[in-house]
C-alpha cells in the first residue's frame, strides 16, 4: 500500500491491523493525483505504531498487545505507559478507518481498563480499603494506545460519521481489555508497579490542587470574591456572546480595559510568562498563580472534564508581537492544549492580529491612516507613494496604541482579524507540542536543523 509523499499525516491515520503483532503494517490512503508515492511500513504492528506515538517520551516498558476475536469481531490494541508524560494519546480505527470522535470501542477501552487497574491495586494492596478508586483520567496518564476493531457492519455516528456507534463492540473490547490487560500486569508486576505509581501521583497531585478546582464556577453563581482580582468582567451572562482577552502585562490590560465593549467583553491581564505545562505536573500548575486565575477566570473545570462552566464563548490570546510575546502566546497554548483539549475540537479558542504598522498618508484635513499586519503588507502600501507623503509607526506593543487604535484595529467585532485555532489531528499536535516545549534537547536540534535553511538570519525578530 502507498501513500503521497506529502501526505504523511492523514496516510498515518490507516492502519492495517495484522493477526498478530509480528506481521507488518502499513499505512494506507486513497491513491489521488500525485507524482510522489512513499511506502508507509510499520514491519512491528500497532506496538511500532504506539512507539512512534510515544516517540519523544520516556516509554516506562515495552508496549502490551494483544488480540481478541469474539464472533465476527476482531479486537487489537496496543499500549505503552511514559513516565515522563501528564496526558494520554488514544487512537482508534475501525475497519482501517480512524475514528477521530472515538466511540463504542474507545468507551469500551477506557471503561476497562480503569475498572482492571483499580481492581489490581486493591489486590496488590498499592491502594487501601479506605481509598477512592482512581479515576480513568488519572490511569492514563503518560499512555499512548491504539484501539483497532474490525466490525462487519459498523455504524457511524455524527455528521462526520467518526463515530462508532455499534453497542456490542464495546462489550466486547471490555472483556477483551479486562482479560488481557490484567494477565499482562499480573505477569509483569514491574508493569503494574510503575502504573499504580504514576496514577497514585496524578491523584495526589489532584487532591492537592481540589481547593483551587472547587473555585470555578458557573458564572451564574459566582461571586466578585472568587474571581481573579485582576479579571475586568463583562455585563452579559450568555456564553456565547462572551469573549475574554488574554493580554500581556498591566500596560496592555488597562488600554484593553479602557478600549472594551464592556457588555461582552472581558479582561485579563497576564503576569509574565506561565508554566511550561509541557514540565510541570498538574501541583505545580495549579499552585502559580496565573494558572489559577485563568483556570477560574475563564471556568475551565476539572482537567478534561466537559465544558459545562466555561464562562465565554471566545477566548482571545493577545500578545505583542515580537519574540517574548510569541513565547507567551505558544505556553498560554500549550496549557489550555493539554489542560482542555475540548476548548480547540469545539472552536473557543483564537489569536488576536493586532497591526504592526501605522501608516499616515498626507496631512491636516486630509490625512488618512491606515494600519499594516506585515511588513509585506506596508511594503505593497507604500510602494508607489513618494518618500516624503507618509509617515510610519511600529508598534512595539500593545501598551503604546491609543485605547481607540486598539478597538478600531484589534477588539471591534465588525473590523478585528482573528485566527481560530483548531486541531485536525490531536496525536501529532501532541507530538509537537511534546518536541518544542519538551524538556528533551535533541529532538528540538534536529527540528532545527532540518528547516533552518528555510529561515533567512535577517529574518529572524531576536
Amino acid at each position: 500500500q502507498h501513500a503521497r509523499k506529502d501526505s504523511k499525516k492523514d496516510a498515518a491515520s490507516a492502519v492495517e491491523e495484522p493477526e498478530s503483532d509480528a506481521e507488518e503494517a502499513l499505512a494506507t490512503i486513497t491513491p489521488g493525483d500525485a507524482d510522489e508515492w512513499e511506502l508507509f511500513h510499520f514491519s512491528g504492528g500497532l506496538s511500532e505504531y504506539v512507539k512512534h506515538i510515544n516517540r519523544d517520551r520516556i516509554s516506562a516498558h515495552e508496549p502490551i498487545f494483544f488480540s481478541r476475536t469474539d464472533g465476527d469481531i476482531q479486537v487489537d490494541v496496543s499500549l505503552q505507559w511514559c513516565s515522563d508524560a501528564f496526558s494520554d494519546t488514544l487512537i482508534g480505527f475501525v475497519n482501517s478507518i480512524k475514528t477521530i470522535d472515538g466511540g463504542t470501542h474507545m468507551d469500551g477501552f477506557k471503561s476497562a481498563l480503569t475498572r482492571t487497574v483499580n481492581s489490581l491495586g486493591r489486590k496488590t494492596k498499592a491502594l487501601k480499603d479506605n481509598d477512592p478508586n482512581l479515576s480513568g483520567d488519572h490511569i492514563r496518564e503518560g499512555l499512548g494506545a491504539v484501539v483497532s476493531v474490525k466490525v462487519p457492519a459498523p455504524e457511524f455516528e455524527g455528521q462526520t460519521k467518526t463515530r462508532l456507534g455499534n453497542p456490542e463492540v464495546r462489550k466486547i473490547v471490555d472483556n477483551a481489555v479486562s482479560t488481557c490487560v490484567a494477565e499482562a500486569l499480573e505477569e509483569q508486576p514491574n508493569i503494574l508497579n510503575s502504573v499504580l505509581s504514576k496514577a497514585l501521583q496524578a491523584y495526589k497531585a489532584a487532591e492537592a490542587a481540589k481547593k483551587a478546582r472547587d473555585l470555578v464556577r458557573r458564572k451564574s453563581v459566582l461571586t466578585k470574591s472568587t474571581l481573579p482580582g485582576k479579571l475586568a468582567d463583562c455585563s452579559s451572562s450568555l456564553k456565547d456572546e462572551c469573549e475574554i482577552f488574554l493580554v500581556e502585562g498591566d500596560s496592555a490590560g488597562g488600554s484593553a480595559k479602557q478600549a472594551r465593549d464592556r457588555r461582552f467583553q472581558a479582561i485579563l491581564p497576564l503576569r509574565g510568562k506561565i508554566l511550561n505545562a509541557e514540565r510541570h505536573d498538574d501541583a505545580k500548575l495549579y499552585k502559580n498563580n496565573e494558572i489559577s486565575s485563568l483556570i477560574v477566570g475563564l471556568g475551565l473545570g476539572l482537567k478534561g472534564e466537559d465544558l459545562d462552566s466555561l464562562r465565554y464563548g471566545k477566548i482571545i490570546i493577545l500578545t505583542d508581537a515580537d519574540v517574548d510575546g510569541a513565547h507567551i502566546r505558544t505556553l498560554l497554548l500549550t496549557f489550555l492544549f493539554r489542560y482542555q483539549r475540548k476548548l480547540f475540537e469545539n472552536g473557543h479558542i483564537f489569536v488576536g492580529m493586532p497591526p504592526l504598522y501605522r501608516l499616515e498618508l498626507g496631512s491636516g484635513a486630509k490625512k488618512v491612516t491606515k494600519y499594516c499586519n506585515s511588513e509585506e503588507e506596508l511594503e505593497r502600501a507604500t510602494k508607489d507613494l513618494p518618500p516624503d507623503s507618509y509617515s510610519i509607526q511600529r508598534f512595539k506593543g500593545l501598551g503604546e496604541m491609543m485605547p481607540d487604535q486598539l478597538w478600531s484595529t484589534t477588539m471591534d467585532p465588525d473590523s478585528r482579524m482573528l485566527k481560530r485555532l483548531t486541531v485536525d489531528d490531536a496525536a501529532e499536535a501532541s507530538h509537537m507540542l511534546t518536541l518544542l516545549m519538551g524538556d528533551k534537547v535533541g529532538p528540538r536540534r534536529e527540528l532545527i536543523e532540518a528547516h533552518g535553511k528555510e529561515y533567512q538570519f535577517d529574518e529572524l525578530d531576536i
